[in-house]
């Protein structure tokens, strides 16, 4: 079953993609907050998540990670990354800039050897205080599951009337190669239509703006956990390499997981 992360600060969890990762949950803890609507996210449909609609505050967010670091560095086992991500989109925060200033500060100071990383859906990069601090983490990750807009409805569901994948890789282009882009893959069925972004037309569109935002980086996978939409299908690892083979062929770092 999908389930919501009940907890401001949550983990350590053993990450495919970064490590030994803390992760931070800027959203409510019985709540989802996206502008997303993804068919695979594991924590459930919007709608079914309609607790208290409140951020947490930028004060809790920086106590309780103070103390979980200050733990895990007493025990020894400091995290290799602290993530944003959590019950929604972290980017959507009103104090998100500052928040990662704050979480900059406590790193530097309790767990220098740490990354930063932001799980990122990529639909507040209109706004300049997200960018901003986009520019100052470690590891900005910003999601695009698809290079056609029909396909991203339908997978991704975004919330935004105006929502165009042309728009947001111009935004993405405006990063300069500083950032880590993240694509899931995936098929299936949802409601009367077929999911499959990994067929040639599709994946040859995706590679041709990949080559366009020209990332330091990408991050290809497949489900892994519980999704809402019972009918999708794990991509094969196999696959997912064949793929992966063609990003590199880019001159561009991409790692499966």
């Amino acid at each position: 079953m999908t389930a919501l992360f009940e907890d401001v600060i949550f983990g350590p969890v053993r990450s495919r993609r970064l490590g030994l990762s803390l992760g931070v949950n800027l959203l409510p803890v019985h709540a989802k907050i996206c502008s997303f609507d993804c068919i695979y996210c594991e924590c459930g449909w919007n709608a079914e998540r309609r607790g208290e609609m409140r951020f947490n505050s930028r004060e809790e967010v920086r106590e309780r990670l103070a103390e979980v670091l200050e733990k895990m560095v007493g025990e020894g086992t400091p995290p290799d990354v602290v993530t944003f991500a959590g019950n929604g989109e972290p980017t959507m925060h009103p104090d998100f800039e500052a928040i990662i200033d704050d979480t900059i500060s406590l790193r530097d100071r309790l767990a220098p050897s740490a990354k930063i990383s932001v799980l990122s859906n990529a639909t507040q990069l209109h706004r300049a205080d997200v960018c901003r601090a986009l520019h100052r983490v470690d590891n900005n990750i910003l999601k695009l599951d698809s290079a056609f807009d029909e396909t991203v409805q339908c997978v991704n569901q975004p919330r935004q009337a105006h929502y165009t994948v042309a728009d947001v890789v111009a935004r993405m282009q405006e990063f300069r190669g500083e950032m880590i882009l993240q694509t899931m893959f995936l098929r299936g069925e949802y409601g009367d239509k077929v999911i499959d972004n990994t067929t040639p037309d599709e994946v040859a569109a995706w590679l041709k703006l990949v080559a366009e935002i020209r990332p330091r980086q990408v991050m290809i996978y497949s489900l892994d956990r519980d999704t809402p939409c019972q009918t999708l299908h794990r991509v094969a690892r196999e696959e997912l390499q064949q793929i992966a083979d063609q990003v590199v062929a880019l001159g561009i770092v991409c790692s499966v997981a």
